[in-house]
């Protein structure tokens, strides 16, 4: 579900609607899914597990996770850092994130291969971070939550909002996980967080929440200069020796599914069982004079 908001004049109907064009009062329904994040799925079975023990070891990456944020200090435009921060960070190309010590990097992978979403599981939950192309004037965060929401209370959720450090936070509880996602305005760009974990791991000031905030403070977003239509999201890109590992492991579980279907399209090939004539019992032997039975007089 998505606004229908007020169109710049002279702008033709099928016209792309981008950043650069909208001003505050330019918000237009662009095919956005509040539902992207499917609550029946929590944990996908599906992912490619990357454990940190295989990924750049660096422990300035590392963040620290029991404190409340300061919301004035981040998350950070890519203009606004240093180099040395920049490498203080796991860069996802859209969006450079600090990781929990033993967090584990669970990456959701299209059917083609290419990297859609980057999740980091931690002991209390998980935590999925996405930059969005936005306007130049902020305040899409604020629409953004209530469409949420309005779609999560139609799917029959139970819908919070509360107020967080940077402003409006959408907590819901579902039956497959409980959920807050998290928002941010910045130039161009919109960055949000999505929480997820079992029954009261997202209440305010839970260790996941606490975590989560403190992800979303220390994050550095990479907008790029290219008009984007607004709301849609900015291209996850892989740090190269995470991008390989991802590669072999889809290519070995394309080739497992491949067998799989080998294996079942040969079976349904095979005539069944009842289908094969009954195997007749040997006769006996035969002699010159009959066979052995007759010979011995017994039949």
């Amino acid at each position: 579900m998505g606004l229908f908001g007020k169109k710049k004049r002279g702008r033709r109907e099928d016209e792309p609607v981008y950043d650069e064009a909208y001003d505050d009062d330019g918000y237009l329904d662009d095919g956005y899914d509040e539902d992207e994040y499917d609550t029946d799925e929590f944990p996908r079975p599906d992912f490619a597990h990357l454990d940190f023990d295989d990924a750049p070891t660096d422990e300035r990456i590392y963040g620290n996770f029991d404190h409340e944020p300061d919301a004035a200090a981040g998350p950070y435009d890519i203009s606004e850092v240093s180099d040395e921060v920049v490498a203080q960070r796991l860069d996802l190309g859209s969006v450079l994130i600090p990781v929990p010590q033993g967090g584990q990097l669970q990456v959701e992978m299209s059917p083609d291969g290419t990297p859609q979403a980057v999740h980091l599981a931690t002991e209390h939950g998980r935590l999925t971070v996405a930059a969005y192309a936005a306007p130049k004037s902020a305040g899409q965060w604020r629409t953004v939550a209530a469409d949420l929401a309005e779609s999560l209370r139609g799917d029959g959720a139970s819908v919070a909002v509360e107020e967080g450090p940077w402003g409006r936070e959408v907590k819901a509880i579902t039956e497959g996980a409980d959920l807050r996602f998290i928002g941010v305005d910045g130039p161009r760009w919109m960055i949000r967080l999505v929480a997820a974990g079992p029954s009261g791991a997202v209440d305010d000031r839970s260790p996941l929440i606490t975590a989560a905030r403190a992800v979303l403070a220390d994050a550095v977003v990479r907008r790029g200069s290219e008009p984007l239509p607004v709301r849609d999201p900015l291209p996850v890109v892989l740090p190269q020796e995470l991008a390989e590992q991802l590669a072999a492991a889809h290519q070995q579980q394309v080739l497992a599914q491949q067998q799989a279907m080998a294996a079942q399209a040969a079976a349904a090939a095979a005539p069944p069982a009842s289908a094969l004539p009954p195997q007749l019992p040997d006769e006996p032997r035969r002699g010159a004079d009959g066979s052995a039975m007759q010979q011995l007089g017994l039949n």
